[in-house]
């Protein structure tokens, strides 16, 4: 069993287990069985032990009874499958009439010596009963799975036959029929891939489940008014167009939905998913960091590609119309910057592959891999950036809903012209739309998400001139209801995909601050601790606080003086407030250890917390860079030297933090030399505060009168009123819009008065 719950190899079935039902099902059975097995090691058991093993045994055999009358049932119902479930079924009631005599209490052996009894004197029986009564339970549960997958593709067919009789119809009466046949089946459908959905373990599938299933909901109402305007005005060219493409997306969805279920490949590993740049620097991250323990991981030549490769992926970004200059500068240094820090670390690697003592990473090394995944790390915040102030940005404009306005206006005034003018700036919004899916694509941090922004970029995609012939057949008969109709349920459709990506973006944005920010409480479990597997978390006595009691009187109080200054800014969500604010705090963690108190409360806490606040000042460095950017050079010298200082000490910290020690003593430098050094960097930090406040503030004010770059944009709050209903969320009915659709059911008696 791939999947087991047990995770005892010794209870391979040899079947994966896709779904949570199936698994949820077996996570009983599989602890009574561990429960018996975990009994053989004692052989002599009192009477009371005894007792209790004979009814768990008899409780199993019971149970498999009950699940074998319901197998054969199911068998008797499927004939296709009446062999393979007979055989499973008989497996698992031999294996539980087994596992019952061999806990049954009249077979046991009495001890003469001490009055005990001994059970299981077969343990190689117990043991193969165990296993043939999981694979043969596992394979019964499977077996009936597939019955539900049949259901989904008998009730798929039923659907898409009814449909080619839909799109055959030529009169309303006989429309009206098919359509509420259609709309039954529909709700069946929905009902059954809904259940699929939320069963689902695979998070990607249920992801595409999803996608699949909120086209479908969007397209039975379009089918419906796109069929009823065609019927309408049958030689209306942009009508039919606009018809065919509704049907052709409605089977492509249908389809997608079966290939899911069955785990078909027709389409080539059902669309293996573009490779996203934040995949890439997760990969050359990881492949970078192996070093530390094999110099000999991979071939520099190897690490180029993989960076080059990474580089290359970038240029949705630059070679996007819509990318700033600014943007586009910052995107193509960081690139240079990314590969200036390969090159330092393949010669620092190269160096140490020449010695005959280095067999892992050298001091060198470490600064060098430090740099390099610092570096692609500020690369990928770069470009989240850009995705997502773009992104924003976008909403806000498409808030207004100005195209489609004029189109409807166009349309119903029957005005050909003014609808082909407003067509081409929806195109253009359109296009924008879909780029700007495509690099959420890429920063969106979790394949599902990566799935929803295909999925938004995909729907943009065939909405938008689905649009613009509804707006065609309303300018050519200005006068029809239908027509009208028909173009409003596709505006509310471009409406809903808008809705559904403010909350996409939404999660993206969470994903990315949870990556950012892990310094909100103590680290996170094992995210720190793979190079002090040998330490030992020991508190600090009496009179090592008192020893410390100095210098964490010292951090609290320019802690303190950080928070003082960063409530001058007038831009209290600025990266640089930000990131010094969480310095403040962490650095507020420590002092609290010297006194005994906090969330830190041993030597091991701290060097975590250590690890974690470098890590945060070295994103303040990558801030202050990208601040620079803007400064004269006098100013972008001042800012620039004292950053290099803040740079080597968070680096410094990173380094002594993860240095393993051994002995009280030494144990006791670590945590002074680790204070020291927070304190080192909290003083630059205050040094720079006041200073970058003045510089932000005087070019805030020049911008102001001149404009405002993309590297100064204030950053969005992508809180475009959503409806909660979302699709892609899980949080839609089953029914693919019933009640709407039973609106319009009731109203197409009156489709000829129209």
């Amino acid at each position: 069993m791939a999947s087991s719950p047990c995770g005892n190899s010794n209870f391979d079935s040899g079947l994966e287990i896709k779904t949570r039902s199936v698994e949820q099902t077996l996570i009983p059975l599989v602890s009574q069985i561990t429960t018996l097995i975990n009994h053989k090691d004692k052989p002599k058991k009192s009477e009371r032990t005894l007792a209790a093993i004979h009814r768990v045994g008899q409780a199993v055999s019971v149970a498999v009874g009950r699940f074998v009358a319901v197998g054969e049932a199911i068998a008797t119902e499927n004939q296709e499958l009446k062999d393979e479930m007979g055989q499973a079924c008989f497996e698992a009631r031999r294996a539980g009439d087994a596992i019952a005599q061999l806990t049954d209490v009249g077979s046991v052996v009495s001890s003469q010596s001490d009055g005990r009894v001994t059970v299981f004197s077969d343990r190689t029986g117990m043991v193969k009963a165990a296993r043939l009564l999981l694979s043969s339970v596992t394979k019964v549960l499977v077996l009936a799975d597939r019955i539900v997958i049949k259901q989904i593709i008998t009730s798929r067919n039923k659907v898409l036959v009814t449909l080619d009789h839909l799109e055959r119809v030529s009169t309303f009466q006989e429309f009206v029929q098919i359509f509420s046949q259609f709309g039954n089946e529909m709700v069946e459908f929905a009902h059954l891939t809904g259940d699929r959905q939320n069963d689902l373990k695979d998070e990607k599938k249920k992801a595409r489940m999803a996608a699949a299933r909120a086209v479908l909901e969007k397209c039975t109402m379009m089918l419906l008014t796109a069929s009823k305007t065609c019927l309408r005005h049958p030689d209306c060219e942009s009508a039919r167009i606009n018809k065919d493409a509704v049907f052709h997306r409605m089977r492509c969805a249908l389809e997608q939905v079966i290939e899911i279920v069955t785990e078909a490949r027709s389409c080539g590993e059902n669309k293996i998913l573009p490779a996203s740049i934040y995949n890439g620097i997760k990969d050359f991250k990881s492949s970078v960091e192996c070093l530390r323990e094999n110099l000999y991981s991979l071939s520099p030549q190897g690490m180029g590609s993989q960076l080059e490769a990474l580089v290359e992926r970038t240029e949705d970004f630059t070679d996007s119309a819509y990318t700033s200059h600014e943007q586009r500068q910052a995107i193509l240094g960081l690139c240079q910057l990314a590969r200036q820090d390969t090159q330092q670390l393949v010669h620092a690697w190269v160096e140490a592959q020449q010695s005959v003592h280095a067999k892992e990473a050298t001091e060198d090394m470490e600064v060098a891999i430090l740099k390099t995944c610092q570096s692609v790390s500020d690369l990928r915040r770069e470009l989240h950036k850009v995705a997502v102030v773009r992104a924003s940005d976008l909403l806000k404009v498409h808030g207004e809903q100005l195209p489609l306005r004029a189109l409807k206006a166009a349309g119903a005034e029957g005005n050909l012209e003014a609808v082909a003018e407003y067509s081409h700036t929806l195109t253009e919004q359109k296009e924008q739309l879909v780029e700007t899916c495509r690099l959420l694509c890429h920063v969106s941090g979790t394949e599902p998400l990566e799935i929803t922004c295909i999925h938004a970029e995909e729907t943009f995609h065939v909405i938008g001139p689905q649009i613009i012939s509804a707006a065609q057949t309303l300018a050519l008969h200005p006068s029809s209801k239908i027509a009208k109709e028909n173009l409003e349920v596709f505006c509310e459709a471009w409406e809903s995909q808008l809705c559904d990506m403010a909350l996409l973006l939404r999660e993206i944005n969470d994903v990315f601050e949870g990556d950012k920010r892990p310094y909100l409480s103590l680290p996170r479990p094992g995210k720190h601790s793979a190079n002090l597997k040998t330490a030992k978390a020991v508190k600090l006595d009496a009179e090592e606080q008192t020893s410390m009691a100095k210098l964490g009187l010292e951090l609290r109080l320019l802690s303190s003086d950080v928070d003082t200054e960063v409530e001058k800014w007038e831009e209290q969500e600025h990266d640089i407030v930000r990131q010094s604010q969480s310095l403040a705090s962490m650095a507020y963690n420590m002092h609290l250890f010297t006194r005994g108190e906090g969330l830190l409360k041993t030597t091991l806490d701290l060097f975590h917390q250590a690890e974690v606040l470098s890590e945060e000042g070295l994103q303040l460095c990558s801030s202050l860079r990208t601040f620079s950017t803007q400064l004269v050079d006098e100013e972008k010298s001042v800012v620039m030297t004292e950053m290099e200082k803040l740079v080597a000490l968070c680096q410094q910290l990173q380094m002594g933090a993860k240095t393993p020690v051994q002995g009280k003593t030494a144990t006791f430098q670590k945590v002074d030399s680790s204070i020291q050094t927070t304190r080192a960097i909290l003083t630059v930090v205050l040094s720079l505060l006041p200073f970058c406040n003045k510089l932000n503030r005087k070019y805030k004010s020049e911008r102001s009168s001149l404009g405002s770059p993309q590297d100064w944009r204030e950053r969005q709050d992508a809180s475009t009123p959503v409806k909660e209903e979302g699709a892609l969320n899980g949080k839609s009915s089953n029914g693919f819009g019933v009640k709407s659709l039973e609106q319009h059911m009731a109203s197409l008696n009156l489709l000829e008065s129209k």
